[in-house]
């Protein structure tokens, strides 16, 4: 498969993934994400939606199929063999060192750069794009807001300016406001070239910044729709709820 040429950086072929030998969760799923779009995967609870992310970034190995990187077979690839690749990943939920300073986060994010002059440069490039944290570099990550951790956990993701972002639910947990700006900024992202595939379930907002959208239903691609057609489908709620093919009228887009 051209990967190149048809502008797809992920591709997941008929992958079969779970978290046990009979708890099997994707079910030869095939799906893909272009380079320097924002691709949202969206669907009912236990759809696989976050199962996606992991067995991309290397935390699951697919029983069987194959992913694939920039043309590249990937499959079973650990964590820090993506990261290398291009690959960063903001997972559900805090992650960061509560007791330790804003700064001292970060400098954990780039741990792998070579040299503390790279560091401090790729920190200040960080700092420019998040006030907030900047003002706050000297305080214990436990004392930021809600909104301003998960901005500190994405700057912390771009310190090695990765191809790829890998984020599961950014809003979770943050309010209406806060939730557009961490939206605006993934589109920024994305529009200077970063590939961003994204968890959401505050859908109907995160759509209005996304590209696409592939609706996961029990381990399977469903729809495979532009964000702006699957905003404006009056069963969007539904989408939620499985059946998502039967429910629209609309099989997945080839």
């Amino acid at each position: 498969m051209g990967a190149s040429a048809a502008g797809r950086l992920i591709e997941f072929e008929n992958v079969v993934a779970g978290y046990s030998p009979t708890l099997t969760i994707l079910n030869e799923l095939s799906l893909d994400a272009r380079a320097g779009e924002i691709t949202m995967l969206i669907g009912p609870n236990g759809a696989g939606k976050s199962t996606v992310l992991k067995a991309l970034f290397g935390l699951l190995t697919p029983r069987a199929g194959e992913i694939r990187f920039g043309g590249r077979r990937v499959s079973g690839t650990a964590p820090r063999g993506m990261i290398d690749r291009g690959l960063a990943f903001v997972p559900q939920g805090r992650n960061l060192f509560p007791s330790l300073s804003v700064l001292h986060n970060l400098e954990l994010g780039g741990i792998t750069l070579p040299g503390r002059k790279l560091l401090r440069e790729r920190i200040a490039e960080i700092l420019d794009l998040f006030p907030p944290v900047r003002e706050r570099l000297g305080n214990q990550a436990s004392t930021l807001s809600g909104g301003e951790q998960k901005q500190l956990e994405i700057g912390r993701a771009l310190l090695l300016k990765p191809r790829v972002l890998l984020i599961d639910e950014p809003s979770i947990g943050l309010s209406p406001k806060i939730s557009q700006e961490v939206f605006q900024l993934l589109r920024r992202l994305a529009d200077t070239g970063t590939t961003v595939l994204m968890v959401e379930q505050n859908v109907r907002s995160a759509l209005k910044y996304a590209d696409r959208a592939l609706v996961l239903e029990m381990g399977r691609l469903a729809l495979d729709r532009p964000a702006g057609e699957l905003l404006e489908d009056p069963n969007l709620n539904r989408l939620f709820l499985g059946g998502a093919v039967a429910r629209t009228g609309r099989a997945v887009a080839p």
